[in-house]
């Protein structure tokens, strides 16, 4: 793609969440905060809260990364489980031997005997659910059944919700208010702000290997931030868009041109955006052009080369 061209290792600005390119900005450092802190307690839910695309999965890769060593952690990425799949899950997890096979009954009391077992060890307990908005009703309240199981002097297992703000909208009904009681630490994720988002564009550049002058000027930074509200994922998409338009065109700037396509192009900020005036109709028709001319590049590419190993 564009990476010979602005002499990139890798490509900058992809959707997969990766650690590598984790920035201390201040939301991401106090939320990390807000964990260590609430984990170290030792009681209870804790619930990290943001919108689509502001970062919550690398945060949680980041905890699971950083997580001190005395911590044993069960990961469930995709938590839209009914209440059997989801102690089956939590067990597999904790190294429960056979645990798709038993039944319900003796299948919680073998994963309480694993607690006891790890807390004996010296260990603590995590449950770290993802898109945790996704949980089934049931489930929920499984899941607070699970912060049930404790000692005298502590819970045998701590629960980390990262989801999007329908949790709490599900949180605040009635039915939900045990569940919502235990919830000890909470943190909401908020968008980037303007300056962060110049960081956030240079810091990702710069590890993927840019060494170069900066691409990305402070006042279209600005204009990035008003874009995408401050989103990453948003921030990702306009900026990759934007770089291989520009390499498309031999150019080594990034525009106030090639924003305005990359927002025509991106349909879920297309929709909302009225900022930039009227959108350059061959600006838009360049980066689609530009766009199949690179895959079918890569596919030539990637065919000669399989031709010669062959």
């Amino acid at each position: 793609m564009y990476l010979y061209h602005f002499g990139l290792t890798e490509l900058p600005f992809t959707l997969t969440p990766n650690t590598n390119f984790f920035l201390a900005l201040e939301p991401h450092n106090e939320a990390l905060a807000v964990l260590m802190t609430a984990l170290k307690t030792g009681e209870g839910f804790i619930k990290v809260i943001g919108e689509v695309g502001t970062g919550k999965t690398l945060l949680c890769r980041k905890l699971l990364n950083e997580i001190p060593e005395h911590f044993v952690t069960a990961y469930i990425p995709n938590p839209y489980l009914n209440p059997d799949e989801l102690r089956r899950a939590v067990a597999i997890e904790l190294g429960v031997k056979q645990a798709q096979r038993m039944s319900v009954q003796l299948l919680t009391q073998r994963i309480q005997n694993r607690l006891l077992e790890l807390h004996a060890k010296g260990h603590s307990v995590v449950l770290i659910l993802d898109e945790a908005q996704a949980l089934p009703e049931q489930s929920l309240e499984a899941l607070r059944l699970f912060t049930n199981l404790e000692t005298e002097t502590r819970k045998l297992l701590q629960v980390v919700l990262f989801a999007q703000p329908e949790l709490d909208q599900r949180l605040a009904q009635t039915e939900f208010r045990q569940l919502r009681q235990r919830i000890t630490f909470s943190y909401q994720l908020r968008p980037m702000k303007a300056e962060e988002v110049q960081q956030y564009i240079q810091h990702r550049l710069q590890v993927a290997g840019y060494k170069g002058a900066a691409l990305f000027s402070t006042g279209l930074c600005k204009k990035i931030t008003k874009a995408s509200q401050g989103i990453p994922r948003l921030v990702n998409v306009l900026c990759h868009k934007m770089l291989m338009l520009s390499y498309g065109q031999g150019h080594y700037q990034m525009t106030k041109k090639q924003l305005t396509a990359a927002i025509k192009d991106t349909e879920s900020i297309s929709q909302r955006e009225h900022s930039f005036g009227h959108f350059n109709g061959k600006n838009i028709f360049l980066l689609g052009v530009f766009s199949t001319l690179l895959l079918l590049l890569g596919y030539f590419t990637y065919s000669y080369y399989l031709s010669g190993v062959s």
